[in-house]
């Protein structure tokens, strides 16, 4: 924590156009968490270097502006549009504005959104393609300003030239000829979404008001909180939330699991040829 907070004010004090520090919560969302976790952690790690920084005695509006946050983007295609913070603007406002931010830009909540590289298989990679695209779509739909789209083969090597090239032209099509970057918002006021957003943060706020109450993130990590599974999978979520919880990264999807069944299965089933 002092690391991170002589950072922000280095760059707070000597490098103002830098971001000093990207508030990441894809690593929390790789290690097993789910969907409203990922988001409730990371806000109040962001909040938690916020109040280091104030404590060493600098204004919001000296640094705030340049924080950035780092989500991922998994297959769930509206709970990933519903966990990431859409209205950005409604966040930071509420965090914010008690704070006596008078410029603007410490209102913004900026973040990049990386797909998911735990969902990513081995025994049938070209489907890593399809998963990437689904994932990327969501993140722009939820609202991220920045992307990183995984490499199809980054499930067993480090990524090859082509595959890096499908990765990047997956992004271009998004950006060049889909459509969908031509509205800010273009899911908003569909009531599933809408209701699935609103879960989303409430149980989100119920998470942080837990973290609050232990005395913050720091005192929530020593009490083993974050890392305990079966005590986060013990939290109550609101009621009729149909948010899933944790996804087990790393093990083969139900769907390649299935077609590999079929393949054995056709296989047994295959008679010999007459001559033996």
């Amino acid at each position: 924590m002092r690391l991170v907070t002589d950072t922000i004010e280095f760059g707070a004090r000597h490098t103002p156009r830098f971001n000093p520090v990207s508030i990441s919560g894809y690593h929390i969302r790789e290690a097993g968490s789910t969907a409203v976790q990922e988001l409730a952690f990371t806000l109040r790690d962001g909040i938690e270097y916020v109040d280091w920084a104030l404590e060493r005695g600098l204004a919001i509006d000296d640094f705030a502006p340049r924080l950035s946050f780092f989500f991922n983007a998994h297959s769930d295609f509206f709970e990933e549009i519903a966990k990431l913070p859409r209205r950005a603007q409604d966040l930071g406002t509420r965090d914010a504005r008690p704070l006596r931010a008078r410029n603007e830009r410490s209102l913004k909540l900026r973040f990049h959104a990386q797909t998911a590289g735990c969902s990513l298989t081995w025994q049938q990679p070209y489907n890593n393609v399809v998963r990437t695209a689904l994932q990327a779509m969501a993140a722009v739909l939820g609202g991220a300003q920045s992307l990183h789209t995984n490499s199809l083969d980054e499930a067993y090597a480090l990524p090859g030239e082509h595959a890096v090239t499908i990765a990047l032209r997956t992004q271009q099509v998004l950006a060049y000829e889909s459509g969908v970057t031509n509205a800010a918002d273009p899911l908003g006021g569909s009531y599933f979404l809408e209701k699935l957003t609103l879960e989303s943060e409430a149980a989100a706020n119920d998470y942080i008001r837990r973290i609050d109450e232990m005395g913050g993130m720091i005192a929530a990590i020593e009490a083993g909180l974050p890392a305990d599974r079966d005590r986060l999978g013990q939290l109550p979520l609101p009621a009729g939330n149909r948010i899933r919880r944790a996804h087990h990264c790393g093990r083969q999807p139900l769907s390649e699991r299935r077609s590999a069944d079929r393949t054995t299965t056709d296989r047994r089933n295959q008679q010999p040829a007459p001559d033996g």
